[in-house]
């Protein structure tokens, strides 16, 4: 009799034990599984502003300005090439200021242009730098023939060190 009653207390202890410890590890899978999808929820979000950002404002993905160009007579793929090569060909210059950079340089440094960003067919955003100060400008650009652009700076910035 003492038997039976220590083994039927046995059992029940070890099934309010496992319940316990089923009812624990449901509760974190449960509370895992919220935390997973709202993850996944934020990741979507995430990559839809990563395509719209890459998408906003590229020459690269503005069919428009792809077509007003190649109207033009251009070859995309040899375009933008040309164009940025124009803009950087003026980082040579033997004057004490840049020809497009509307800021001296405050060091012993020349102004450089070092980034450049195609919007579309008409203006480019452009980063420049004298290796300690560094600003940003937008230009407006226009084809003159196919061998020649004007530009023309339309705001810039610059930053404080």
């Amino acid at each position: 009799m003492y038997l039976f009653i220590f083994t039927f207390l046995l059992v029940l202890f070890q099934y309010v034990n496992s319940k316990n410890i089923i009812e624990s590890y449901d509760n974190k899978l449960t509370n895992y599984i919220a935390k997973n999808e709202k993850l996944e929820d934020s990741i979507q979000l995430m990559k839809a502003r990563e395509a719209e950002a890459i998408y906003a404002f590229r020459f690269d993905t503005n069919d428009s300005a792809m077509t007003y160009i190649e109207d033009e007579g251009f070859r995309v793929s040899e375009f933008i090439p040309f164009i940025k090569d124009q803009l950087l060909e003026l980082n040579i210059y033997e004057t004490e200021d840049h020809p497009l950079v509307p800021y001296a340089s405050m060091t012993d440094n020349k102004m450089m242009i070092d980034q450049i960003r195609l919007l579309n067919h008409k203006w480019i955003i452009a980063s420049f730098t004298d290796g300690t100060y560094w600003g940003e400008m937008l230009l407006k650009y226009e084809v003159i023939d196919k061998s020649e652009l004007k530009f023309k700076v339309l705001a810039s910035t610059i930053y404080a060190q």
